[in-house]
């Protein structure tokens, strides 16, 4: 059961509801968030939630059967949407796209990236500075030094920024410096890490597991929004399976089950999906027609010379054709459910 308290409350004014649902046999966690106050329940006696719901302290009250209960459709009227400011959101009814590259290597690079999305209109651009990769000998980033330099180019040019964080003790000192933190797929059930955004107030993208469910990546989602951040995306980014012929498979049946069970905004990494270059386009139209609500995409001026994952990347002229095609083809699935 979910109790979304109301408004400015004064401090205690709220201690009948905890009370009363005490006095049900149901034990309470309060979960106050960027945007409201609510008390998860959980219990198993019968009883009248008119007895909740009518009390003035009460906003609204739903019974959830999903075990990961503030990221179930069950009790939101309606799909969260993340808003940056400036008019760009994540969710609700237009495509969000996002690009860039694998790796942020030098401040030209940037600076071209960012001219080609303007040219694209696509205002949120992708790009690590700290990598975890497979081999310690591999770049492993430019660090906070590149996330500034990165941050600051984009903030003058109206882009917003995506990078991964690593480590529970890395948010403070990017905060600052960034829009939405990306959980990566090593990351996804690192808990410690996700209790630490859950306080951190900024939008966090959060990928899927290298091996993991549907259900574990809602339960990641849970742990975020239970720490007090409701401003969750969810990516399907690709499983490891059995299959070799790509780098991952692509789970396109994530993309509507996540869309039936959770509120949240669900969008595709076709990149990291397929992980070769010729494919990703067509995944990504396909992660378009499965209802999601964006894509993020690996873009690289000249991919042969990217520091990392140029084989999954994107040109230019790849890409603009991609961000056309996506749009069209946005509009098309947007007719079928009219």
């Amino acid at each position: 059961m979910i109790i979304q308290l109301a408004d400015n409350l004064s401090v205690g004014e709220e201690l009948p509801v905890f009370d009363k649902i005490k006095s049900l046999g149901y034990s309470v966690t309060d979960v106050r968030t960027n945007v409201r106050r609510y008390l998860v329940c959980t219990g198993s006696k019968p009883f009248d939630i008119r007895s909740i719901g009518n009390m003035p302290q009460v906003s609204d009250v739903h019974f959830v059967n999903d075990a990961n209960q503030l990221v179930s459709r069950e009790w939101k009227v309606g799909r969260s949407v993340i808003d940056l400011g400036d008019g760009i959101t994540i969710g609700g009814n237009e495509l969000s796209l996002m690009a860039g590259p694998c790796s942020i290597e030098s401040e030209e690079q940037i600076e071209t990236t960012v001219k080609f999305l303007l040219e694209n209109n696509v205002r949120v651009m992708r790009g690590g500075v700290f990598k975890p990769r497979s081999s310690p000998y591999a770049f492993r980033g430019m660090g906070y030094d590149g996330l500034k330099m990165f941050y600051d180019i984009c903030k003058k040019n109206g882009i917003r920024i995506v990078t991964e964080v690593m480590q529970a003790d890395q948010i403070d000192q990017m905060l600052d410096y960034v829009d939405i933190f990306q959980v990566g797929a090593r990351n996804a059930q690192n808990f410690t890490l996700l209790d630490a955004l859950g306080k951190c107030g900024k939008p966090v993208l959060l990928k899927r597991g290298i091996s993991g469910t549907i259900e574990e990546m809602l339960a990641s989602a849970e742990y975020i929004f239970s720490g007090g951040n409701e401003k969750i995306i969810l990516c399907e980014r690709g499983i490891r399976t059995f299959e070799r012929a790509s780098r991952n498979t692509l789970d396109l049946n994530a993309v509507p089950i996540l869309k039936k069970r959770s509120h949240l905004p669900v969008v595709v990494d076709p990149s990291h999906g397929i992980g070769i270059r010729e494919h990703v386009a067509d995944m990504a139209l396909a992660g378009v027609m499965t209802g999601a609500d964006g894509i993020i995409v690996e873009i690289h001026k000249t991919p042969e010379k990217a520091y990392s994952d140029g084989q999954q990347t994107l040109n230019f002229d790849e890409a603009r054709k991609l961000f056309a095609n996506l749009r069209q083809t946005y509009a098309l699935k947007q007719s079928f459910n009219q």
